[in-house]
C-alpha cells in the first residue's frame, strides 16, 4: 500500500527545435516509447516520451523564447545530464550506434558500473550505464 504522502518523479522537461525530430530520434535511436502526443493550440503540444512504461518521462517542450532555444543542448552546461540504465551496455551500446547514435568513448568501467558517454541529437550529455550487481 503506498504511503499516504508519497511521491515520485514524473517527468523532466527537456527542450527541442522540433517535436517530430525529436520523437523521431528518442523513439528510433534509444528505442524509447511515445507515451502522449497531445495538440494543445496549434504550435504547442503536449509529448512525452519514456525508456520504460511507468518510469521517468521527458517532456519534449519545443523552445520558443531567445532564451529557450539558446539552452537547447544545455541541459547541464557540458557535464552528463541524464543517466540510461541498461541490464546488457555492450548490447544496448551496438543497437544504439548501429540507429546512428555517436559515443565519445569506449565502454568503461566504474566502481558503481560500466558507463559510456554519448550526445543526443542536441548535444547534450547522456551516460548509457550498465550498474554494477
Amino acid at each position: 500500500m503506498p504511503e499516504p504522502h508519497a511521491q515520485s518523479l514524473a517527468a523532466v522537461t527537456y527542450l527541442v527545435a522540433d517535436y517530430d525530430d525529436a520523437i523521431g530520434w528518442f523513439t528510433g535511436k534509444l528505442g524509447f516509447t511515445l507515451v502522449s502526443d497531445q495538440a494543445l493550440s496549434e504550435t504547442k503540444r503536449w509529448v512525452e516520451v519514456a525508456a520504460e512504461p511507468g518510469g521517468v518521462r521527458l517532456l519534449l517542450a519545443k523552445a520558443t523564447t531567445p532564451a529557450q532555444i539558446a539552452a537547447i543542448g544545455e541541459a547541464a552546461g557540458d557535464r552528463v545530464a541524464f543517466f540510461l540504465h541498461a541490464s546488457d551496455l555492450e548490447r544496448k551500446r551496438v543497437a544504439m550506434e548501429a540507429a546512428g547514435v555517436r559515443f565519445e568513448e569506449a565502454t568503461r568501467h566504474e566502481p558503481y558500473g560500466k558507463v559510456a558517454v554519448f550526445r543526443d541529437l542536441y548535444g547534450n550529455r547522456w551516460d548509457l550505464l550498465e550498474p554494477a550487481a
